[in-house]
């Protein structure tokens, strides 16, 4: 108890430290130079931030030079026909969800019926820009009509890509689509999945070489918006690898050049399920060119990409169990 007697009481130590505190204020306020003085807040230097200025609330955006821009990529199988055991009626939803966290600049479809892409744009067009959808259906070998969902919609491969700015050439074109039975463009040619918007031209097709066992016919589907992205997706066979990898050739080593041979300036970028491995047998690395680069999730979805880019990240996306796929979400630098 009678170590009592030399502690200071509480009460005292704060009337000693508000009195301390309000003789440094008078001080600062009085500064001769005029220079506020330090909060000890770290700034976005590691030094402290001065007073009368917001400290960052979170971490500064990376400064690029000019020219230099990232393109974000989301690749995603629904698996929304209604046929397969990975049907749960669910993933568009979460892929919505995914989207608007996300933000992606560039949206891959897989096994989607017609109107996903409907379902999914408003997602997109939640971050600024103009957002251009195409779909290309798979063909029924049986019938050489459309394949279909269960729900009677057609069924094949999407895209949708956010244009950075509104393209005053665009209007919301209900033949924004590489869909050969559409045709409420007139702008359609030989070209099935072709545009008369000359903001953008979409090229689509059926791949030559089919599986005659297999009633789906495999598409491919590419966008061209010039002076962003020529973004291509595509969903392969899944009954045999050496006949995946030839569709993969095909769509890599002959569809694309015919229509990049003028070599412009945006990126090429070709995702989707092409169900082939990295390390597989046959290794998807056969059929990617060797000016493109390369990265996988792993499993059997793919990015390849070519022109002025790099690849600063990827990985795969929780899609909680709506969907037997992961999203796949690969970040590039793109410059111009």
């Amino acid at each position: 108890m009678a170590d009592r007697a030399y502690r200071t009481p509480r009460w005292r130590l704060a009337g000693y430290l508000l009195s301390v505190t309000a003789l440094l204020a008078a001080c600062s306020a009085n500064d001769p130079t005029g220079q506020a003085a330090p909060t000890g807040q770290p700034g976005p230097t590691g030094q402290p931030a001065p007073t009368g200025q917001a400290a960052p609330t979170g971490p500064a955006a990376p400064d690029r030079p000019a020219g230099v821009t990232q393109l974000r990529v989301l690749q995603a199988n629904l698996c929304n026909s209604g046929q397969a055991g990975c049907y749960t009626g669910r993933s568009v939803a979460r892929t919505a969800e995914v989207i608007r966290a996300e933000t992606p600049d560039v949206v891959t479809l897989n096994e989607a019926c017609r109107d996903d892409l409907d379902a999914l744009r408003p997602a997109m067009e939640q971050a600024p820009g103009t957002v251009i959808p195409a779909f290309r259906a798979a063909r029924n070998a049986r019938t050489g009509d459309a394949y279909r969902c269960v729900n009677g919609q057609q069924y094949g491969v999407g895209l949708l890509v956010r244009l950075p700015t509104a393209n005053p050439e665009h209007t919301a074109n209900p033949g924004d689509t590489a869909d050969p039975e559409h045709t409420a463009n007139p702008g359609h040619t030989a070209d099935p999945g072709a545009t008369a918007d000359p903001g953008h031209t979409v090229h689509s097709g059926i791949y030559p070489a089919q599986d005659p066992a297999d009633p789906e016919q495999r598409a491919w589907l590419c966008l061209d918006a010039p002076t962003v992205v020529y973004a291509c997706t595509t969903h392969l066979a899944y009954t045999s690898s050496s006949l995946a990898l030839a569709q993969c050739g095909h769509l890599l080593g002959v569809e694309i050049p015919q229509r990049r041979a003028d070599a412009r300036e945006q990126p090429t970028v070709v995702s989707g399920d092409l169900n082939l491995r990295h390390g597989g047998t046959p290794d998807v690395r056969s059929c990617v060119p060797t000016d493109y680069l390369h990265v996988h999730d792993g499993a059997v979805q793919q990015l390849m990409a070519s022109g002025r880019v790099t690849i600063d990240s990827s990985r795969s996306v929780d899609m909680a169990g709506t969907t037997d796929h992961a999203g796949f979400l690969v970040t590039l630098t793109v410059t111009r």
